[in-house]
């Protein structure tokens, strides 16, 4: 079977989504990027905590870390991959964000292979469970090194590479270079997943037969579409594709925001909520109009009856 993947998307992918999205044929997922030395220093956190939770209908769980330091990267490593609760840990070398990447972790380490290296060597050698590694092509345009990097990764002992089809410097303006992607599945003898522009099924077909990847990781692709992972399974199989109605995508709101409120306090959830619900309704007829109402309502109540009015006139 295809691996089909949901990319770890920071503020987005917790253990609700992750859940919605391997009720549709996600076969893995990642956890948002937890910060190896944070989690050193401070393992019971509030904020490291919540990132950490796996739910029982997690089938398959890698968490991922960043940093730059060797050593906390190492520890981190050591410490997680113990608690026997994942199934892998992956260092993160993709995140572009400017805080990120411009302190030298992240997508930053690309531009610092030597360190790279470092992290990579001490990460496998600590870790009691598989350790991947996701990256960006390179940092600019003129700099790309994903070829490279990948090799250096292999000959360091991870198990697997994900490549995001895009430079730091990018962010995730532009299109996504598949044939760069292809040549970093063609450079390595380990499974290279690909990452980048995968909004529908017909998309991800493509992609995977263009550039021989041996599967397919999904991020915004898969906001507010849990039914993506479904629907690129059907397109591979040559079989119908499935369309979720209007209802079914008020229902799934619904268990999303229920799954939120019965883990995180209720004002926190009602404002994490207010993304995934704009997300949800996309391209629904009049879903500006409640999403500006929606975006200021403080009850939980006042959001369901909305969402269920919505769905009396589908």
């Amino acid at each position: 079977m295809t691996d089909i993947r949901l990319a770890p998307l920071a503020g987005i992918t917790d253990w609700p989504f992750r859940v919605l999205c391997f009720e549709q044929g996600c076969s893995c997922a990642t956890t948002e990027m937890v910060s190896a030395l944070g989690y050193v220093y401070a393992p019971n956190g509030k904020a490291t905590r919540s990132l950490l939770v796996r739910d029982a209908r997690e089938p398959r769980l890698i968490l991922q870390i960043f940093g730059k330091e060797p050593e906390y990267m190492a520890k981190a490593a050591e410490a997680l991959s113990a608690t026997g609760r994942y199934d892998g840990i992956d260092i993160n070398m993709g995140c572009p964000a400017h805080k990120v990447a411009s302190s030298g972790e992240g997508s930053g380490l690309m531009r610092n292979p030597p360190l790279a290296e470092a992290i990579i060597r001490r990460t496998v050698a600590a870790s009691s469970v598989p350790v991947s590694v996701k990256i960006r092509l390179g940092w600019d345009s003129e700099h790309i090194n994903a070829v490279e990097i990948a090799r250096m990764a292999e000959d360091c002992g991870v198990t697997e590479i994900t490549v995001h089809g895009r430079t730091r410097m990018q962010m995730y303006a532009g299109m996504a270079d598949w044939d760069q992607i292809a040549r970093v599945k063609q450079a390595v003898r380990i499974p290279v997943l690909g990452n980048g522009d995968i909004f529908t099924a017909e998309d991800g077909v493509r992609r995977l037969r263009e550039s021989g990847v041996d599967g397919l990781v999904v991020g915004r692709g898969a906001l507010g579409n849990p039914w993506i992972f479904r629907q690129l399974r059907e397109a591979l199989a040559g079989e119908p594709i499935y369309e979720p109605s209007l209802r079914e995508k008020i229902e799934t709101a619904l268990r999303h925001y229920d799954m939120l409120l019965g883990w995180k306090p209720e004002h926190v959830a009602v404002s994490e909520m207010r993304k995934h619900i704009g997300w949800y309704l996309h391209g629904v007829r009049g879903a500006a109009q409640l999403r500006d109402r929606i975006n200021r309502m403080e009850r939980p109540e006042e959001v369901r009856q909305a969402l269920l009015n919505l769905a009396e006139e589908d």
